[in-house]
């Protein structure tokens, strides 16, 4: 690894906490540079529950060459981050470059919104997996899946095998 490679954390409001928290300590472990993109720079986000961070980058100026991987954690913000083009714009381009996208829990609704999982095999929170099969996705439900560029998980009880999948896929 040449330098230190930095991953996105795609957030928005009431994001899931563990969900963050968990992938982003086991990266930053690990030697990665953790970036939180959100809509607004120095914009202060807010968890279901107690964790809250400030958006290191805007979308508008985050470039997805610039990162080697992207997490998306669960919650309500994937659901907030779809509706927003620049995100759905962002995952779309992200994943032209065939580097890692980790999504976990509600994670998959961006790539849902972005096109993405037709003829895809992934996973998610329970109530996702539905909507993803009517998309077209095949769904496992598995504690960690891995397609191509792909890294996705159920939920928090699977934070331990997603956090390994995704400090792996990046070594």
């Amino acid at each position: 690894m040449l330098g230190r490679a930095k991953v996105a954390f795609l957030l928005a409001d009431d994001f899931e906490d563990s969900e963050f928290r968990g992938p982003y300590d086991a990266l930053t472990a690990a030697g990665f540079e953790a970036v939180v993109v959100g809509a607004e720079q120095g914009q202060h986000l807010e968890g279901k529950h107690d964790e809250s961070v400030s958006v290191d980058r805007s979308i508008v100026d985050a470039r997805p060459e610039d990162y080697s991987a992207v997490v998306i954690p669960g919650g309500h913000s994937p659901d907030r981050l779809r509706a927003d083009e620049r995100f759905v714009r962002f995952v779309q381009a992200f994943d032209r470059l065939g580097r890692p996208i980790a999504a976990i829990c509600h994670g998959p609704q961006l790539l849902l919104s972005a096109g993405l999982v037709k003829g895809r095999t992934l996973t998610a929170w329970p109530t996702v997996q539905g909507d993803l099969r009517f998309a077209g996705a095949i769904v496992i439900d598995e504690p960690v899946v891995h397609d191509r560029n792909w890294i996705t998980s159920r939920g928090p009880r699977d934070l331990d095998s997603f956090c390994a999948a995704l400090v792996r896929a990046l070594r």
